[in-house]
């Protein structure tokens, strides 16, 4: 019986030594919790994070500076003209670029579906040229003006009507504001069977 005693005494040693460690290792974590919070607040900093911060722009796409204008100049049938609602919408863009900065057009042919392919091509062609042209004339750098062919392939609409077609007659002007560092003008990204003008005063009389 006397062992019995002793073993249950040794028990609750061991016991109340078990519960004595936790309690000190409770108030260490407290008291070091405390102190961090403490410094924390003194030096006006947020606690600092354990998690590690990506840093800023990493895996993000720079976005495109410069502003974007779309314009499209409509044509009559079988005609290289200019009318007057073309005259003076391209006025209007050339002005826009005489107010300061770096621009480059991309001046984009197309023709409708009706006739031979390789006449709608030509007429395209020499539409794109009057654009040209006439942009030159009101003092667009010639330099920072690109053609493209596209001809009937780039139609919008395919149905016989006239609405429809003449939808497809157009040149479509997209400028684009260069940043000042930019050494060329804008450069298109052609399509297989595109062709570019590089050289002045290739274009055929409308």
């Amino acid at each position: 019986m006397a062992n019995s005693q002793l073993q249950r005494t040794g028990s609750g040693r061991e016991i109340a030594m078990l519960v004595g460690v936790l309690l000190l290792v409770a108030a260490a974590s407290v008291f070091t919790y405390w102190v961090r919070s403490e410094n924390a607040e003194a030096s006006g900093q947020p606690p600092v994070e354990t998690a590690a911060t990506p840093a800023p722009g990493i895996g993000t796409p720079v976005p495109v500076t410069g502003e974007v204008v779309h314009a499209d100049v409509y044509f009559d049938f079988e005609s290289t003209r200019l009318r007057a609602d073309a005259v003076r919408l391209l006025q209007d863009k050339a002005q826009l670029m005489e107010e300061g900065g770096t621009w480059g057009i991309l001046v984009q042919g197309y023709a409708d579906a009706q006739g031979p392919a390789g006449y709608n091509r030509l007429l395209a062609e020499r539409r794109a040229m009057v654009v040209k042209q006439f942009l030159v004339e009101l003092g667009v750098p010639e330099l920072s003006i690109k053609v493209v062919t596209i001809g009937q392939e780039g139609a919008l609409c395919d149905e016989p009507s006239a609405e429809c077609q003449q939808l497809n007659r157009r040149v479509h002007l997209e400028i684009r504001q260069l940043p000042r560092a930019a050494a060329e003008p804008l450069r298109p990204a052609l399509l297989v069977g595109d062709t570019l003008d590089t050289l002045a005063g290739q274009g055929r009389e409308p």
